[in-house]
């Protein structure tokens, strides 16, 4: 400790040495002439004061543009994704029309023939119970129906094409064909065995199969009024 350098000059005594690599440190006698270094110092400790809140507050930004662009990325890297077990090329199908309900329509002005091939308008015979006893070929349905239908309700068998089945051994049937097919084109393929219509012309009921009285006596006895 207090080693002199090699004009003389050492530290005072009871300080330790200073670092070799500081070099020659000479103390002025008047303060006054560290005042240059003591302002440069100052500048410098200012300057770096001064740029740390700046970087800060441009550092914010950044980081909520940065934030906000990764959430665009996420976003559109879900939405474009091939997703696993999903195939784009095979079509889905189109859901089937449920089918046509002809209740509450009315009943189209079709001209029927007689065994005779004279025309006789469908309306005509309203209100009336209509049975297409191509699938049928049951006369003994027919029968009931004539024996349940109250008095004014015509029973109308009918045939597609000119010939007129053979009516049955009951009065009050009228049997009739269809040549043109406008009544089997109103009603669908497949889709009625006979239909009640009443005197308006509006249909009341559809039955897919005739079946027993029981199953459309009250909407029979209904066209009557």
């Amino acid at each position: 400790m207090g080693k002199p350098d090699a004009e003389g000059h050492g530290p005072p005594d009871g300080l330790p040495d200073l670092p070799p690599e500081w070099g020659r440190i000479v103390i002025p006698d008047d303060a006054s002439a560290l005042a240059g270094e003591a302002a440069q110092v100052r500048r410098e400790l200012r300057r770096a004061n001064g740029q740390q809140p700046a970087r800060r507050v441009l550092a914010l930004p950044l980081l909520v543009l940065l934030v906000a662009v990764l959430t665009t990325l996420t976003g559109l890297l879900a939405v474009t994704w091939p997703r696993a077990g999903r195939s784009t090329d095979r079509p889905t199908p189109a859901p089937s029309p449920p089918p046509v309900s002809l209740t509450g329509q009315a009943l189209p002005a079709l001209d029927l023939v007689d065994a005779e091939q004279a025309p006789v308008p469908l309306r005509g015979l309203l209100p009336a119970m209509i049975i297409l006893v191509d699938d049928c070929g049951c006369p003994d349905v027919v029968v009931e129906a004539v024996t349940a239908a109250p008095v004014g309700v015509t029973v109308v068998t009918v045939t597609e094409g000119r010939a007129v089945a053979t009516a049955p051994p009951v009065a009050g049937v009228r049997a009739l064909a269809d040549p043109a097919g406008g009544l089997r084109s109103f009603l669908g393929p497949g889709a009625a065995n006979a239909l009640l219509v009443d005197r308006t012309g509006v249909v009341t009921r559809v039955l897919p199969g005739v079946g027993p009285v029981d199953a459309y006596q009250d909407d029979l006895t209904a066209l009557a009024r």
